[in-house]
C-alpha cells in the first residue's frame, strides 16, 4: 500500500488533467477487474461483475489535485498564474514547481517582492497570489514562451515521504488516498454486487466528474473515498475537527452543515454495524466544512443512497499533507467487508 500510495502522490494530475494518475490506475487494476473504460469526461470507470440481476455499487475517488495554471507571461518572461481549486495563498510562496508542458516539465520558483523592500504595513499581510510570479529563468516573453504555454498546468514540486508512527506525507493525498483505497478494494473484493470503480475528475473544481459518471452508471448504492481533516495538531480544535489520524476511517454523516450529503440512514447503518462486527476501528464525523463527490452522486437521476469513507488527513490542501497507514488500511478493509453484506 505503501508504495502504491507513494507513486500516486508522485503523479501529476490538476484538475482536467487527470490523465497520468488514469493511466497508472488502470495500470495497477487491468488483472483484477472485467472492464476498463474511460467516458467522454475522463472518468475511469473499473467493472467487476456480480451476480446477473444483483445490485451496482459505484465506489468513487477523484483523481484530480489542487494546483496552478499559467495565465500570463510578462515582457520580462515571468509567469502570473490562477488557481485551480481551493489553495490557500500563503503556502504557496517561494515554492518550487513545475509547469507540464507538451515539450516536458519545466522547473521554476514562485517569488514575490523580498521583505526588505517592503514597507511596515505590507510585511503584517499575507501576500496574496496575485502579487506572486514565476520564476522560470528566462529573459523575454518571447523566450518563456518558447518553452510554456497559456493554459499549462503547474504542480507544486515535492516528493512523498515516510515519518514515524505508520505516517508518511506528500503531496495531493487529497485524494490520492482514496484512489490507493479504490484500487486496493478492487483487487480483494469478493461481492455478489457488480463493482463500478471509479476515479472521478474535477472534484476540486465542482465534482463534475461523479455527476456524469453517476448518471451513466446509475448504481443502487454508492460511496465516496476520499480524506477528512484531522484534528490532531495545534492550531486547530478538537471540536472543530475530531476525526484524528490512527483512529480509523471516519464515516461522515453529514457534510458542509447539510448542504452537502446526509449520508442514507441505511448506508450509515451499513458502515457502522459492519465496522463494529468486524472489529475495525472507526470514527463518526458530522462536518459543517466541505464536500465530496458523494453529494453529485446522491442527487443523481431518482436519488442514490451514498455514503462517505474518509481517512483523517493533516494539513489538507498543502504538499505536504499527512495520513496514517492503518488508517488507510483500515479503510479497505471495511469497505471489502461491507461489499460482502450487500
Amino acid at each position: 500500500m505503501k508504495d502504491l500510495l507513494k507513486n500516486l502522490s508522485n503523479t501529476p494530475g490538476v484538475s482536467g488533467f487527470e490523465n497520468e494518475v488514469r493511466d497508472l490506475m488502470t495500470r495497477e487494476l487491468n488483472e483484477f477487474v472485467d472492464e476498463i473504460s474511460v467516458d467522454n469526461m475522463g472518468n475511469l470507470i473499473a467493472v467487476k461483475n456480480g451476480d446477473p440481476g444483483n445490485k451496482k455499487v459505484m465506489l468513487a475517488a477523484h483523481m484530480d489535485e489542487i494546483g496552478l495554471m499559467v495565465r500570463f507571461i510578462d515582457d520580462k518572461g515571468f509567469i502570473k498564474f490562477s488557481k485551480i481549486g481551493g489553495i490557500n495563498d500563503q503556502m504557496l510562496l517561494n515554492q518550487t514547481v513545475y509547469i507540464q508542458t507538451a515539450k516536458g516539465n519545466v522547473t521554476g520558483v514562485i517569488g514575490s517582492k523580498p521583505p526588505h523592500k517592503m514597507k511596515a504595513a505590507e510585511l503584517k499581510k499575507i501576500i496574496e497570489f496575485e502579487d506572486m510570479f514565476i520564476d522560470i529563468g528566462a529573459s523575454s516573453k518571447e523566450e518563456a514562451l518558447k518553452r510554456v504555454n497559456i493554459g499549462d498546468p503547474i504542480i507544486i514540486k515535492q516528493e512523498f515521504k515516510e515519518l514515524d508512527n505508520k505516517l508518511v506525507m506528500g503531496k495531493a493525498l487529497d485524494n490520492r488516498v482514496g484512489c490507493a483505497i479504490l484500487i486496493e478494494v478492487l483487487k480483494q473484493a469478493e461481492s455478489e454486487a457488480t463493482l463500478y470503480g471509479v476515479g472521478t475528475v474535477q472534484e476540486e473544481v465542482g465534482l463534475k466528474g461523479a455527476k456524469t459518471s453517476a448518471f451513466r452508471i446509475n448504481p443502487d448504492i454508492a460511496l465516496a473515498l476520499d480524506v477528512t481533516i484531522s484534528g490532531d495538531h495545534p492550531g486547530i480544535k478538537e471540536e472543530e475537527a475530531p476525526a484524528q489520524a490512527g483512529k480509523g476511517p471516519a464515516i461522515i454523516l453529514t457534510d458542509a452543515s447539510g448542504r452537502g450529503l446526509i449520508t442514507h440512514p441505511q448506508v450509515k447503518e451499513l458502515l457502522i454495524s459492519t465496522a463494529e462486527e468486524e472489529g475495525i476501528p472507526y470514527q463518526l464525523e458530522v462536518s459543517d466544512g466541505g464536500t465530496t463527490d458523494a453529494t453529485s452522486i446522491h442527487l443523481t437521476r431518482e436519488g442514490i443512497p451514498t455514503g462517505v469513507i474518509s481517512p483523517a488527513s493533516r494539513y489538507i490542501h498543502t504538499p505536504v499533507s499527512v495520513i496514517n497507514l492503518d488508517d488507510v488500511e483500515n479503510t479497505v478493509k471495511l469497505i471489502v467487508a461491507v461489499l460482502k453484506r450487500i
